[in-house]
């Protein structure tokens, strides 16, 4: 037993150490200068900008020493690029140095010497990144947050949009997407260059990643302020990575008061009992302070713990409550567009089951033809169809919390809705455009981790093949900006503790989630329902010691 104990730990060891996640630190080494800003790959070196010394750089990758070096073709050297033959800088200052000159030039400069070839101005005064794409070049632009696709002949810029956050320092373009890092969220994000969408967004290796050059699938940054070079991971095997890891113990409350003058005949109430996901780990067995009469479950495979009651008199009220001490991760899942399978690939058993219509989603109606139609048209891939819908949805609907759970094509019709009526919506197009969705409910712990919550929330999951189940929320993507806009497709965060699954009504919980009532009375009977979610912080240390 010992030595089975000892081969499974060293099979988890050597499990740990090859999984590998977009983002991903492979290496780094120290930079010439202490102002390091471009960076890109002539397919054998790296070339380094440096705002300080003047210079740029040509560094052996493997080591990362000295090769030779050249001066900047200007005074603020930020942007490199890379066209097959011959560097590009953007520079910041131009071709003065004066203090107060700041009007951005775009050189083109033969690596062998330094001599400048060609000299543009740049198509927006404050250019920081810059790559090329095979025909034209790019860069970003901090003050204008603009991301700026331009002519290497005269400067004429061919198209541009909204830079994915509001700080953008580097880009690269890795042949099929541009990937560009933002100052003031320390995030590196993965553009779609026909939309501007934000697909992928990976945490920066430092504070301040400056330049950007991708190769070989692999993923160069550059840090202004630590003075480092980072190789990192994208497109690795792993679909996504869980951290900042958190303890926690909620109570569940449960309160029935019964008014009258008449009583309370019969009442049974359904609590969802919450399971392990990629984001939660269950700690503990459920502690009741009143035994359930019985474990349920529906259609979906969401278990809920029953309570059933008779005969409540005026005055008398029921109190149930329910712990569970829990692990949460802030997940993050790493979708690339390219790697979704077809429709075709989902199996049978999932479209199945979700794909069934509801009452709250009513695909065959004609708002919902119509709209999935305009929406999504003649798309085929999975992810594209989600994000068609995902975009629409923040475009269209704005958040109001009535009260009501209208039907889906009654939200589109009034355009608005809470955070279940955006779901409904969501789940009603995905289903009629053959995309298998789901919904997710949960209580949240808004800020402390001492909390009371009576708000709750529900999101979206879709089923995309070769991925699995994917989280998107469109009432938390309802922003300007691109990244935020993108930052829930593929998130769940560690403040949340999901209780209930479904794909619609149920039999238990019918449409509601954490918990359901179904209750008979006399005439003229008043009761009053409460249910609220006591958020605890646990002390580790505590906990397993007790454990």
């Amino acid at each position: 037993m010992k030595k089975l104990l000892t081969a499974l730990l060293i099979l988890m060891v050597f499990s740990s150490i090859g999984l590998a996640y977009s983002g991903e630190v492979i290496k780094s080494f120290n930079t010439q200068g202490n102002y390091p800003t471009g960076l890109c790959f002539d397919g054998k070196n790296l070339w380094l900008a440096d705002r300080g010394t003047d210079k740029i750089y040509c560094i052996n990758p493997e080591t990362g020493t000295l090769i030779r070096q050249i001066e900047s073709p200007a005074y603020w050297p930020m942007g490199l690029a890379w066209d097959g033959k011959y560097l590009w800088n953007a520079d910041y200052r131009g071709r003065t140095d004066k203090s107060e000159d700041f009007d951005g030039m775009i050189f083109k400069i033969d690596p062998k010497d330094g001599t400048i070839l060609k000299t543009l101005h740049s198509p927006s005064k404050s250019p920081k990144g810059l790559t090329w794409d095979g025909k034209y070049l790019w860069c970003v632009d901090d003050k204008a947050d603009k991301v700026i696709q331009f002519s290497s002949v005269d400067g004429t810029t061919i198209k541009s949009f909204k830079s994915p956050a509001s700080d953008p320092k580097g880009i690269t373009f890795d042949g099929k997407y541009l990937w560009i890092s933002d100052r003031g969220t320390d995030e590196i994000y993965m553009v779609d260059p026909k939309t501007g969408f934000v697909i992928v967004i990976l945490d920066a290796p430092g504070n301040y990643v400056h330049g950007l050059t991708v190769k070989d699938k692999k993923l160069w940054a550059v840090d202004y302020e630590n003075d480092k070079i980072y190789q990192l991971k994208i497109r690795d095997n792993e679909k996504f990575i869980r951290k900042d890891k958190q303890l926690h113990k909620v109570t569940y409350n449960h309160n029935v008061t019964c008014y009258g003058p008449g009583k309370i005949k019969t009442l049974d109430v359904n609590i969802a009992l919450p399971e392990n996901r990629d984001n939660q780990t269950i700690l503990n067995e459920f502690s009741y302070n009143i035994k359930p009469n019985n474990i349920l479950t529906d259609k979906w495979g969401q278990k809920t713990a029953l309570f059933k009651f008779k005969d409540i008199e005026p005055g008398e009220k029921t109190e149930i409550q329910i712990i569970t001490v829990f692990e949460t991760y802030n997940v993050r899942y790493f979708i690339y567009p390219e790697n979704v399978g077809s429709i075709e690939d989902i199996p049978k058993d999932i479209k199945e089951k979700y794909l069934l219509d509801d009452e709250k989603y009513q695909i065959n109606s004609k708002v919902i033809q119509e709209t999935i139609k305009q929406v999504v048209g003649n798309e085929k891939n999975p992810y594209w169809i989600m994000r068609k819908i995902h975009q629409y949805l923040i475009g269209h609907l704005h958040y109001l919390m009535d009260g009501a759970w209208d039907t889906a094509p009654t939200v589109i019709t009034n355009k608005h809705g809470s955070c279940s009526e955006y779901t409904f919506v969501f789940i009603a197009l995905c289903k009629a455009a053959g995309l298998p969705t789901r919904y997710v409910g949960s209580t949240w712990d808004r800020k402390e981790l001492a909390y009371m919550d009576d708000v709750y929330h529900r999101w979206v999951e879709v089923y995309l093949p070769n991925y699995g189940w994917i989280p998107t929320d469109p009432t938390q993507s309802d922003k300007t900006t691109p990244r935020d806009q993108a930052f829930p497709i593929g998130l769940v965060r560690n403040a949340a503790l999901i209780t209930t699954q479904s794909g619609g009504g149920s039999s238990t919980m019918e449409w509601t989630y954490n918990s359901n009532e179904n209750y008979t009375t006399e005439p003229k009977t008043n009761i009053n329902i409460t249910n609220y979610a006591d958020w605890d912080k646990v002390d580790d240390k505590i906990f397993k010691e007790k454990k």
